[in-house]
């Protein structure tokens, strides 16, 4: 199935035209659209740009939200139907890698990130770009072991959410040290954290611990104490309270950039 050619049967039906009237307006046969519709043709992406531009498609926000970004991020079809999207192309499994991070914080918590960033118009002319994405898209926010945002990824919206966490509060760790390499988590990965405020037994969690967040895997040791571990060659471990631990969040996935 084309992704170009849902976008383009998505645009023209959302404007009650026919094929033969977009045919017509773009130069094309009524046949060759059908079939590019149907995915039994492939269409060149200029040529998609410029009969998206016939039937009245505005690109305002082209610089994030690019023709070649939304072929490859998002389920036109399901969108429409349902309003999910495809998996990130870039995510992978959490794997091996570790050091230790001495950048010290100022505040406990996460602080409240107020609307996502996604910044899309809507107009007349806007079409999927501007009305269907700002509910598809979302931002996320990347933090470095300094608590400072150092760049943003964007992914898709499930049902509201981002892998069944609210999207305000889902964030990117980048790991700054090989403190975790054992677990699967390399320096400089991208950890997609959900939002989790209670130790849980097993996962691999962004933590504060004496004013120092970190990656750390859990041990439940008893209603009151837990285990931080980390494994940089040698596993070690750290007993501690459940008081004295800010819990931030569970790490989903790591993924890294090239």
């Amino acid at each position: 199935m084309s992704r170009l050619g849902d976008l383009l049967k998505l645009e023209r039906t959302r404007r009650d035209m026919t094929a033969k009237q977009v045919a017509r307006m773009s130069g094309v046969t009524e046949k060759y659209l059908l079939e590019v519709e149907a995915g039994t043709k492939i269409i060149a992406d200029d040529q998609a740009r410029r009969i998206l531009k016939r039937i009245g498609l505005t690109h305002q926000n082209e610089a994030d939200f690019n023709l070649d970004s939304i072929a490859n991020v998002v389920d036109l079809n399901a969108a429409k139907a349902e309003g999910t999207l495809a998996r990130s192309p870039d995510s992978r499994d959490l794997r091996p890698r570790a050091g230790a991070d001495d950048s010290r914080v100022p505040e406990r918590r996460a602080p409240e990130r107020e609307k996502p960033v996604v910044s899309l118009k809507d107009d007349e002319g806007g079409g999927i770009f501007l009305s269907a994405l700002a509910e598809v898209l979302r931002q996320v926010p990347i933090y470095d072991a300094a608590w400072k945002i150092v760049g943003n990824k964007i992914l898709p919206l499930v049902g509201g959410k981002i892998e069944g966490g609210s999207p305000d509060r889902v964030l990117y760790f980048k790991a700054p040290d090989n403190s975790c390499r054992g677990f699967r988590v390399h320096s400089q990965d991208l950890v997609l954290v959900l939002p989790a405020q209670s130790p849980i037994d097993g996962a691999i969690m962004l933590v504060e611990y004496n004013h120092h967040r970190m990656l750390r895997k859990i041990k439940n040791v008893n209603e009151r104490q837990v285990l931080l571990q980390s494994y940089d060659g040698e596993y070690d471990a750290q007993q501690v309270n459940v008081s004295d631990v800010t819990f931030v969040g569970r790490a989903a996935r790591a993924e890294i950039e090239l």
